[in-house]
């Protein structure tokens, strides 16, 4: 018997690595293609990798996430973030096909005091989460059979990161300074790629959720808990956020509850600080093989 094959957008970025070292565990096929064959730029690139195959689900995890160039470069953020989403969603649609869809804590503009739920109002402070929340809104618009999975703070022992930055910075600098009054969710982009799969395979409502790891820190504490697990000692400073101007504005608070995703597809995230020791886990053993 065939495994189900789900269809996978941004297979080459941190989550879809996830889904592709995961797709054995639950039994799975994923499908990533490339540039050449599916283009997000191109509606009929869309459509014809859509109509490629029985898919029993279509995963987004492409996006623009070059958060500061974005201000710089809103038509293109605009066309990966919010065009591209809804092109998919309607040929999903067509085909009948649920659509699992990744987004961000930057659609919220961090102002609320504690995590973010899932009914409240966005409010993106910039380009980048301005696209993604275009790009939530054209899904709902497009396809009722959806699911829009929102994350945050993505981290893993692969692509670009906050922990890997903070491993190359610790080896070349004796001092850092590292913002403290930003909080959010350190999250491993494997346990997000475990979560999509869960929802891809096991069925369940429809809607908008989120998932992080459990448990709050500041990249500051983020860096601090790096640090614990190597050999590297640099000084870590905290700095505020005015200390470390950049061209798009952060969310204060990107906490989000998860709750939700707990109650409908029995989802418990693991704490933070375990998902970060079993990726420091992995990059460590490689650096020493």
């Amino acid at each position: 018997m065939a495994r189900p094959a789900i269809l996978v957008t941004g297979g080459s970025g941190q989550v879809g690595t996830g889904l592709r070292r995961l797709a054995d565990r639950f039994g799975v096929t994923v499908v990533t293609p490339g540039r050449d064959t599916l283009d997000l730029t191109a509606p009929a690139s869309i459509a014809a990798a859509v109509a490629s195959g029985d898919w029993a689900a279509i995963v987004n995890c492409a996006a623009y996430t070059a958060v500061d160039r974005a201000e710089s470069e809103p038509e293109t953020a605009h066309a990966v973030n919010a065009t591209a989403p809804a092109l998919l969603a309607k040929a999903a649609a067509a085909r009948g096909i649920r659509l699992i869809h990744v987004s961000t804590d930057y659609v919220f503009d961090g102002s609320k005091p504690t995590p973010y739920e899932e009914d409240d109002p966005v409010a993106p402070l910039g380009v980048y989460g301005a696209s993604k929340a275009a790009g939530e809104q054209a899904v709902r618009a497009a396809t009722a059979d959806h699911v829009i999975l929102r994350t945050a703070w993505v981290v893993s022992p692969w692509g670009q990161n906050f922990v890997k930055t903070m491993l190359r910075l610790g080896a070349e600098r004796p001092e850092l300074g590292v913002v403290s009054d930003q909080i959010g969710c350190p999250t491993s982009a494997e346990d997000i790629a475990a979560a999509l799969l869960r929802i891809a395979t096991k069925g369940g409502p429809a809607g908008t959720y989120h998932f992080v790891n459990a448990g709050a820190a500041s990249w500051y504490d983020l860096a601090t808990a790096v640090f614990e697990r190597t050999a590297f000692t640099p000084v870590v400073r905290p700095i505020t956020t005015a200390d470390y101007p950049t061209p798009a504005r952060r969310p204060a608070n990107s906490r989000l509850a998860t709750a939700k995703i707990t109650r409908d597809y029995a989802i418990a995230p693991r704490p933070w600080r375990e998902a970060i020791d079993t990726i420091l886990d992995e990059l460590l053993e490689s650096e020493s093989a």
